[in-house]
C-alpha cells in the first residue's frame, strides 16, 4: 500500500527504515544526538508535551499548608494523566535555590486515535479512482493496491508570481523551500475506518505534531486534579494556582544548523523556518505558509498569511501614492496661488493669530511663502483621485482576502470549522459561585448568573467612557499647549514664519507620548475589567476584550487627527467676534492650511508608533528572556536538553497585539489617506520589517505555542470592513471641507480658470473698529463680517460632493463585492470532489455491496430490455 510521509525527524526515520538503510535503534541514537531531548529515555517514544514545576530546596522539608495542597493537586493530576493513557517520565534539574522538575508526556497510538475522532481531526484519504485519468500521484502506485492517495498541488501561487511568469520576468521572490507538505483530500478521522486513511500502517508518523499537541492539550485541559464540583479541572487553572510553572510542546530541535554542509532535506522543521523565513536575509522572499501552518497550527498560519497578503496589496497602493506625490512635485511650480503669496511682499497684512493685548503682532502673508508652496504637495487634484483609489483598493483587498482565506482554510482542513463546545475558562471556573447543568453536554459545571453580569458590563462601559473623556482632556491640553507655545514663537521675528509648524510638530510628539502611555494603561485596565465581567468561554472573553481595547485605541489614536481634519479652524469666528475656549481664541489652521498640518500629525503618530512598536518587539523579548534565565538559573556549563532550552525561552503571548497594531495601521492609511499619500509606503516598509520580527520572535525567542485551529482572522475582519466603510465617508469630508480642491474648482469655473487672483479672493477684510489696524484673514466674508454668497454656494457644493462621492464609491464597491465571489469556482469543485471521495472512502461495506448489487440488477434489466425485441422477432419469424 502506498503511504505518505511528511518532513520531520520521525519522517526521516521512517524513510530510512523503509529503504532498509540502517536499523531503528541506530537512527534513534543519531536523532537524539542531533536534537537532544525530543524523545523519552528509551529513544522510541517522542515527547509530545512538557510540564514544569519547581520546589524550593530550603522549604521542601517544612512546606506550608497551601504548598502541601498544591503538591497533592499536582500528584493527583499526574496520576489522572496516566489513567487517561498518557506515558510520563520525569527529569529533575537542580539550581541554587530550586529543584525544577520536567514531566515528559507521550500519547500512545490508541489514545491519539480516540481523541482524534473526538476532536474531528482530519486525515488524508486513500480513495478508489473513478478512472485512470482521474488522479495525479507523486510516486508510482503499487499495482496490487486497492486504494491510493489522490494528491493535488498546493494553492501557493499568487498574483505576483503569475504576473511575472506571464511577463517572462525572473521571480526573485520565489525560493525552493525543502520538505514542502503535500496536499491531500481529507475527511474526519474514524477509528473504525482506519484502513481507509493514508499512512495508517505507520503509527509514528500518521498524526502530525500539531495534531498530537492539540490532543495533549485537550487531555490536559479536561483532566481533573481535585473535586469536579469545585471545577478543579485542567492545566490552565493549575498554572494559575502556580502548581505548574509552564506547560508547552517542544520545539522541533535547535533553529541553528551545526554545519552548513547539511542537506536542506535533512533540516528539522524549525531550522527550515529559520533559514527560509525568520532570517533578515529572507525579507523579500515569499513566506512558506504551509511550513508555518505545519509547525505552529492554523491560527498563526492564517495571521501570517493575512499579514503577507496585506503587505503585498500595499505595494500597488504605495506605487500609486508615490506617483500622486511625484505629480505634486512635478507641478509644484505651476501653483498660481502659491506664487501670488510669495510675490505679494507687504501687500497682504494679516491679522494677529492671537489677541493684540498679549503681544501678538500683525504679519504679512508672504512670510509663510514656503509653507503655502509645501502644502500643495498634500493638496492638489491628484489627492482626490487617490482618495477614490484607496477606497476601491480597501474594498477589493478585503474581497480578495476572502478568496485567499477560503483557499487556505480548505487547504489546511479548517473550512467551515466550528469550535467544539467550549469549556469554562479557568478563572471563570475558579470564581463562579454556583454549579449548573450544561444543557448541551449535560455536565454540571461552574455557573455565574448572567443577570449579575449586566452591572459589571455597564461598569466596564462606564470605565471606557471615563478613559475616553480622559483622552479628550489630554487632547484639549495639547491644543492649549499648541496655542500657548505659538504666542512667544510669533513674537520672535526670526521664528514667526515657522511658528505654526514648530508648535504643531512639538504638539504632535507630546500627543504621541500621551497616546502610547494611555494605550498601555488602558490595555491593562481592559484586561482586568473583562476578567471581572466573568465571561464563560475564552471566545467570549477575547471578543469582549478586543471590543474594549479597539474602541479605546480608535479614540486614543485618531481623535487628535480627527480634530485637525474636521474641527480645527472651522469655528474661529472673525475679528471682533472670535470664539473663545478657556479664555483663549479657537485655533486657526496652519499657515499652509489644515491639510498640511493633518499630514504632519498623521506622519508623526503613524511613523512614530511604528518605530516605537518595532523597537519594543526587538528589545522587550530579549529583556524578558534575560530576566527569565536569571530566575531559572540553569547550569550554563552543562549541555542543555531540548526541554531545558525551551523552558528558558519566554512564553508566547499570542496574536492580539500583532493584529491590533496592523488594524490601527490600516485605519491610518485608509481613513486619512487624502492628507498623506505616502502613508501606504511607510506602512509597506514597516510591514516588511514586521513580518521578519514576528517570525524571528516565534521561531527563536518564544516557546512553541499550542496549535489552535482557525478558519479566518475572526472579529478583526469585521473591524476591517467597518474601517473601509468609514474611510469612504472620512475622505469625502476631507476633500469637501478640509482641502482647497472645491474652492479652487468653483473659482476656476466661475471667475478665472488660471486661478489668478484666487489668493486675494480668499482673504476677507477685518470689520472697521475691531482691531487697531485694518488687516486680512482667511474666510469668505463681507467687510461687515457676514458670509458672502460664494460661501453658501461652496457649502452647497461641498454637501453635494459628499453625497455624490459616497454614493458612487459605495455603489462601485458593492459591484466589486457582487462580481468577486468569496470562494473561487475551482475551489468549489475541489470541495465537492473531496466530499464525494469522503463518502466513498467511509461508506460501510454493506452499503457498498448493496449499491454494487443494485448496479448489477440495473445492468441485467437493461440487457433484458434490449434483448426483448430480438426474441419477439424470432418468435414472429417462427
Amino acid at each position: 500500500m502506498y503511504t505518505s510521509y511528511k518532513s520531520s525527524s520521525d519522517d526521516i526515520l521512517y524513510r530510512l527504515l523503509t529503504e532498509d538503510v540502517v536499523d531503528e535503534q541506530t537512527i534513534r541514537v543519531h536523532l537524539r544526538k542531533d536534537d537532544r531531548g525530543l524523545y523519552f529515555n528509551d529513544g522510541k517514544r517522542k515527547i509530545d508535551f512538557i510540564l514544569v514545576f519547581d520546589e524550593q530546596i530550603e522549604t521542601k522539608k517544612s512546606a506550608s499548608a497551601s504548598e502541601e495542597k498544591i503538591k497533592r493537586w499536582r500528584q493527583k493530576f499526574l496520576k489522572n494523566l496516566e489513567k487517561a493513557g498518557l506515558n510520563t517520565e520525569q527529569e529533575v534539574v537542580e539550581n541554587e535555590k530550586k529543584l525544577i522538575t520536567f514531566v515528559k508526556l507521550h500519547a500512545p497510538w490508541d489514545v491519539c486515535c480516540a481523541y482524534a475522532e473526538n476532536l474531528s481531526i482530519r486525515a488524508p484519504l486513500q480513495v478508489v479512482p473513478d478512472s485512470k485519468d482521474d488522479y495525479q500521484v507523486p510516486v508510482p502506485l503499487d499495482p496490487h493496491s486497492v486504494y491510493f492517495c489522490e494528491a493535488h498541488p498546493n494553492p501557493t501561487s499568487n498574483w505576483s508570481s503569475k504576473l511575472l511568469e506571464t511577463l517572462h520576468i525572473p521571480n526573485a521572490l520565489e525560493q525552493a523551500v525543502p520538505n514542502t507538505p503535500l496536499d491531500y483530500y481529507t475527511c474526519q478521522f474514524k477509528t473504525s475506518k482506519l484502513e481507509r486513511f493514508l499512512g495508517s500502517d505507520n503509527p509514528d508518523t500518521f498524526f502530525e505534531d500539531i495534531h498530537r499537541h492539540r490532543i495533549l492539550w485537550e487531555i490536559l485541559s479536561t483532566t481533573s486534579y481535585g473535586k469536579k464540583k469545585r471545577a478543579e479541572i485542567g492545566i490552565e487553572r493549575l498554572l494559575d494556582e502556580k502548581a505548574f510553572v509552564a506547560a508547552f510542546p517542544l520545539h522541533d530541535g535547535s533553529y541553528k544548523c551545526k554545519s552548513d554542509d547539511i542537506s536542506p532535506e535533512k533540516l528539522n522543521k524549525r531550522q527550515v523556518l529559520y533559514k527560509y523565513w525568520a532570517r533578515w536575509g529572507c525579507w523579500y522572499k515569499y513566506q512558506p505558509l504551509d511550513h508555518i501552518r505545519e509547525y505552529f497550527g492554523e491560527k498563526i498560519g492564517i495571521y501570517f498569511a493575512w499579514l503577507g497578503f496585506y503587505t503585498a496589496w500595499l505595494l500597488p497602493a504605495s506605487i500609486v501614492g508615490v506617483l500622486v506625490f511625484l505629480y505634486g512635485l512635478i507641478t509644484f511650480n505651476d501653483n498660481i496661488p502659491a506664487q501670488e503669496v510669495c510675490d505679494s511682499g507687504q501687500q497682504y497684512k494679516m491679522c494677529p493669530v492671537c489677541d493684540e493685548d498679549i503681544g501678538c503682532e500683525y504679519w504679512f502673508l508672504s512670510d509663510v511663502c514656503f509653507f503655502v508652496r509645501l502644502s500643495y504637495l498634500f493638496d492638489h487634484p491628484g489627492t482626490v483621485f487617490y482618495s477614490v483609489f484607496v477606497s476601491f483598493w480597501a474594498v477589493t483587498f478585503l474581497e480578495y482576502w476572502k478568496r485567499k482565506n477560503a483557499s487556505l482554510a480548505h487547504h489546511w482542513d479548517c473550512l467551515n470549522f466550528e469550535e467544539e463546545e467550549e469549556r469554562p475558562r479557568p478563572e471563570y471556573a475558579a470564581r463562579a459561585p454556583d454549579l449548573k447543568e450544561n444543557p448541551i453536554t449535560g455536565i454540571n459545571e461552574p455557573y455565574f448568573d448572567p443577570s449579575k453580569r449586566i452591572p459589571r458590563i455597564l461598569s466596564g462601559i462606564a470605565a471606557i467612557v471615563i478613559m475616553i473623556c480622559l483622552v479628550i482632556i489630554f487632547i484639549i491640553a495639547v491644543i492649549m499647549y499648541r496655542v500657548l507655545i505659538s504666542i512667544p514663537l510669533f513674537e520672535n521675528a526670526h521664528l514667526r514664519s515657522r511658528a505654526s509648524t514648530i508648535a504643531s510638530m512639538t504638539a504632535a510628539i507630546v500627543n504621541l507620548i500621551i497616546i502610547m502611555t494611555l494605550g498601555k494603561v488602558y490595555e491593562k485596565l481592559a484586561l482586568k475589567l473583562t476578567q471581572w465581567e466573568m465571561h464563560r468561554t475564552q471566545t467570549e472573553f477575547e471578543d469582549q476584550l478586543t471590543f474594549k481595547v479597539f474602541i479605546f485605541q480608535f479614540v486614543n489614536f485618531y481623535s487628535s487627527i480627527i480634530y485637525v481634519a474636521f474641527f480645527k479652524g472651522k469655528f474661529v469666528g472673525y475679528p471682533g467676534h472670535y470664539n473663545r475656549f478657556f479664555g483663549l481664541r479657537s485655533e486657526e489652521c496652519n499657515n499652509g492650511g489644515c491639510l498640511i498640518e493633518l499630514a504632519q500629525q498623521l506622519g508623526v503618530i503613524m511613523i512614530g508608533k511604528q518605530i516605537i512598536n518595532n523597537a519594543q518587539e526587538v528589545i522587550i523579548p530579549k529583556l524578558k528572556g534575560f530576566w527569565h534565565r536569571c530566575q531559572t538559573r540553569l547550569d550554563q556549563k552543562v549541555g542543555h536538553s531540548r526541554w531545558e532550552d525551551d523552558f528558558e525561552l519566554i512564553e508566547n503571548e499570542g496574536l492580539f497585539q500583532e493584529y491590533l497594531e496592523m488594524i490601527l495601521q490600516f485605519g491610518f492609511i485608509t481613513i486619512f489617506v487624502a492628507a498623506f499619500p505616502l502613508a501606504p509606503l511607510f506602512a509597506l516598509l514597516n510591514n516588511w520589517v514586521e513580518i521578519r520580527l514576528d517570525a524571528h520572535k516565534f521561531v527563536c525567542e518564544t516557546r512553541r505555542p499550542v496549535a489552535e485551529r482557525a478558519q479566518d482572522i475572526g472579529v478583526w475582519f469585521t473591524i476591517l470592513e467597518a474601517l473601509a466603510q468609514l474611510a469612504v465617508i472620512s475622505n469625502a469630508f476631507l476633500i469637501a471641507f478640509t482641502s482647497e480642491f472645491l474652492p479652487r474648482l468653483i473659482y476656476q469655473y466661475q471667475y478665472q480658470w488660471t486661478l489668478h487672483g484666487y489668493t486675494n479672493f480668499t482673504l476677507a477684510v477685518s470689520p472697521e473698529n475691531t482691531l487697531n489696524q485694518t488687516c486680512r484673514y482667511r474666510d469668505f466674508r463681507e467687510p461687515d463680517g457676514n458670509h458672502t454668497m460664494f460661501y453658501w454656494k461652496l457649502l452647497a457644493v461641498r454637501l453635494a460632493f459628499v453625497i455624490v462621492f459616497e454614493h458612487v464609491v459605495f455603489g462601485i464597491c458593492k459591484m466589486i463585492d457582487i462580481m468577486v465571489p468569496d470562494i473561487p469556482e475551482a475551489l468549489e469543485q475541489k470541495i465537492k470532489r473531496e466530499r464525494y471521495l469522503a463518502k466513498q472512502a467511509l461508506a460501510d461495506t454493506d452499503t457498498i455491496l448493496m449499491m454494487a448489487r443494485r448496479n448489477e440488477g440495473d445492468e441485467e434489466d437493461n440487457i433484458d430490455f434490449n434483448a426483448a425485441p430480438s426474441s419477439q422477432s424470432k418468435a414472429s419469424n417462427a
